[in-house]
């Protein structure tokens, strides 16, 4: 048993040591034009990467609020389950993303697609369809990264064919952006004009 957690976590620090940081940074520059241009940011993935999606969304609404800045507009597809299994009755499942998409996404918007194959129909068909309407795209892959890697403007690809580590490193990976946005706006913040004043402070949850 010993030897399977050491050969776990070793693992799981190569892939770590993987990560393509100059598209990380790109994608923090991206989020960064979000919030400031007041573009709403959109994020779903299934089973999993439902889970990172929600978790996403919910670090970029709530963890990088800053008083005096912009909020992030942001929103998990993931999280409204009966719009969700409307969607998935009257038009099937490959579709529970695309619809939602299709009514709330406008031009410069950002699209962030989880799939840790890269290959599932109903983020695929979001994404295709946040392409149409003129939204940036994001992709969370794994494995060799799919349909949706080639599909997408910035692709954040987990080399790893183990589905339990892709997850891992896409939830680090998002953490990793949340808290690295944070420390940007923050010291974007202190740079601010004295004569800006800053709003109230956020009251704690």
């Amino acid at each position: 048993m010993e030897n399977y957690i050491l050969s776990y976590l070793e693992e799981l620090k190569a892939l770590l040591g993987q990560l393509p940081v100059s598209s990380i940074e790109e994608v923090i520059s991206t989020l960064l034009y979000a919030r400031f241009n007041r573009k709403q940011v959109i994020i779903m993935g299934n089973g999993g990467s439902a889970a990172t999606a929600s978790h996403f969304a919910c670090d970029l609404g709530k963890g990088t609020l800053m008083p005096g800045l912009p909020r992030l507009r942001v929103i998990a597809l993931t999280d409204n389950v009966p719009l969700f299994s409307a969607l998935a009755n009257d038009f099937g499942y490959d579709h529970v993303f695309s619809e939602q998409l299709r009514s709330l996404v406008q031009p410069g918007d950002l699209a962030i697609g989880i799939s840790g194959s890269g290959n599932s129909p109903n983020v695929l068909n979001a994404i295709q369809a946040a392409r149409e309407l003129g939204a940036i795209t994001i992709g969370f892959v794994g494995f060799d990264g799919g349909r949706l890697k080639g599909m997408v403007d910035l692709c954040l690809h987990v080399p790893s064919h183990n589905m339990e580590q892709v997850e891992d490193v896409h939830l680090i990976l998002e953490h990793l952006l949340s808290t690295s946005l944070r420390q940007v706006m923050d010291e974007t913040r202190a740079q601010l004009p004295s004569s800006i004043s800053p709003l109230p402070e956020e009251s704690a949850i």
